[in-house]
């Protein structure tokens, strides 16, 4: 079960699929004001915290060497 929820979302999936998640519940409130933007919510939160279970399921994980490790770029202190 732990394997379930392990990190597997990378940074840059994660980016993604945040903003991508926001562009799509922003419209159910403003624009296209259609309950199919609550679609936007699983992308939202999975790229929020990091685990996908369908990336669980197929073994899929986008997280680099790096960030499995736990080392950090030149850029973050």
């Amino acid at each position: 079960m732990a394997a379930f929820f392990a990190n597997n979302v990378g940074k840059l999936d994660s980016i993604i699929r945040v903003i991508l998640g926001a562009l799509l519940l922003s419209n159910v409130f403003i624009g296209l004001q259609t309950p199919v933007g609550w679609i936007g919510l699983i992308p939202f939160v999975t790229g929020f915290i990091g685990t996908c279970p369908v990336y669980s399921l197929l073994g899929i994980s986008t997280t680099t060497r790096a960030e499995k490790v736990g080392l950090k770029y030149k850029w973050q202190k």
